[in-house]
């Protein structure tokens, strides 16, 4: 999403990298070009001229000037003022409140369209996994099909829903979802109400009702990163009308210019919560503004890149394929299983640009993820026996392999031979470390035995 601000201000802390140290004219010059960067992609205009002033006054003022290493100090300024900007006066939750007794309440609202039904059920799935056991709420009795969709993605995710029909009050339908969760255990209620094209009176006046009968511990407004300015526009309107604990961007793996998020800390004073990355049910995170400005400024972000294998790779796998490894054990079997772990990840592109340095190598480069589904094909088409011992792969086998995986025999002789160039490379691996090993205790065998 911020792909051209991320490549308009990694350009403008290039050029100053190449003038050594600076002068006050090179500062002023940059802040110009990163003022216009911001201005292009949407941010705020009054946002964008605290910000400059800011960030001109800190680095004028702080000895950077005419030093060595001021390129990286300015970046350095650039960055905790961008966070500042992203987080507000205090830190931000990387969870949502729970009710220290009794049953938990978000109130999800928004506008029709903003994707406020599968968030919700994506923060259903969020929460279960730490623990919770959510019940989601069918309160949006005017938008045809709502009710199913909203059914439909619980059955998915084998999370219970409660609806009544679109013929009952939805203040009804929310107040008697608590009786619901008392009865099945449910400690988390999570209600889905209605949306509209825009904000009008019945819209606000039906969620005020909800809050005042339930009083909700996360009220979440769904906002469309896609819509730019008029995402804060809409929040500042939500947030006049209940007290809007955090927002949601949605659609923030799309091409929009990213101003909004930017904007939307600075000029409704709400923190971002969670942002939604993608369609998928799993495709949600905390909104971390340190690592979110990281990203922006082509830093990548490791530490989520960290939390998403953490959260998606199998630990003792992970043991028993380093011992395989060490022992130049890895067969086809192995290497479906590592393919499938990293798929899991999430989209490559996404994954390899929150590596420090390659947003930047990834920009223009269409990452074709069919490819590995090919390979899967191929590997899943192979017997037990072949993938443990490619070794017996001869030209017949090759040539089922290909017929039942949907490819060619080229394109199966290519994989075999990526596989082998990899055991070789894994084996030299090994091989040294061993060596090294076998080095330090042979210095340890010979060293002189001194008696004190």
């Amino acid at each position: 999403m911020f792909e051209s601000l991320s490549d308009k201000l990694t350009s403008v802390f290039k050029r100053l990298r190449s003038r050594g140290r600076l002068t006050e004219k090179d500062v002023t010059d940059a802040l110009r070009e990163v003022r216009l960067a911001l201005l292009e992609a949407d941010v705020h205009f009054k946002v964008v001229k605290d910000f400059i002033a800011i960030v001109k006054e800190r680095c004028v003022g702080a000895d950077v000037l005419e030093s060595l290493g001021a390129v990286e100090t300015v970046v350095k300024i650039v960055h905790e003022e961008l966070t500042k900007l992203l987080q507000g006066d205090g830190t931000l939750p990387d969870t949502l409140q729970t009710s220290p007794k009794g049953i938990s309440v978000y109130l999800m609202v928004g506008l029709q369209g903003s994707g406020k039904t599968t968030t919700a059920s994506k923060i259903a799935a969020w929460s279960r996994k730490k623990g919770n056991r959510p019940l989601l709420v069918a309160c949006d009795v005017y938008r045809p099909a709502a009710i199913q969709q909203l059914e439909t993605l619980g059955r998915q995710l084998n999370i219970p829903v409660f609806s009544l029909g679109d013929q009952v009050d939805p203040v009804d339908i929310a107040i008697k979802s608590l009786d619901e969760a008392k009865a099945h255990g449910n400690d988390l209620v999570i209600i889905d109400t209605a949306g509209r094209l825009h904000i009008d009176e019945p819209l606000i006046r039906e969620v005020q009702r909800i809050h005042e009968e339930l009083e909700p511990v996360e009220i979440l407004l769904v906002v469309d990163a896609m819509t730019g300015q008029d995402a804060v526009n809409v929040a500042q309107a939500f947030h006049e009308a209940l007290p809007i604990t955090g927002l949601v961007m949605t659609k923030l793996d799309g091409d929009a210019r990213g101003g909004a998020a930017i904007s939307m800390r600075a000029v409704t004073g709400v923190p971002i919560k969670l942002m939604g990355l993608g369609e998928k049910m799993d495709a949600l995170e905390p909104f971390h503004p340190e690592r979110m400005a990281g990203r922006i400024l082509g830093m990548g972000d490791v530490l989520s890149l960290i939390e998403r294998v953490e959260g998606e790779i199998d630990e003792r796998k992970a043991l028993e394929m380093e011992k395989k490894l060490r022992e130049a054990r890895f067969d086809f079997e192995d290497y479906l299983d590592q393919l499938q772990q990293v798929r899991r990840l999430g989209p490559l592109d996404q994954v390899m640009k929150m590596i420090p340095g390659m947003g930047a190598q990834m920009r223009g480069v269409e990452v074709d993820e069919s490819q590995l589904g090919r390979v899967e094909a191929i590997i899943r088409s192979m017997t037990l026996q072949e993938r443990r011992h490619p070794e017996i792969l001869n030209g017949s086998r090759k040539r089922r392999i290909a017929m039942g995986s949907g490819t060619s025999v080229e394109e199966v002789n290519r994989l075999i031979k990526q596989f082998e160039e990899m055991r070789r490379m894994i084996k030299g691996f090994v091989g040294m470390d061993k060596m090294m090993k076998g080095k330090k205790r042979g210095r340890g065998l010979h060293m002189p035995f001194r008696k004190n």
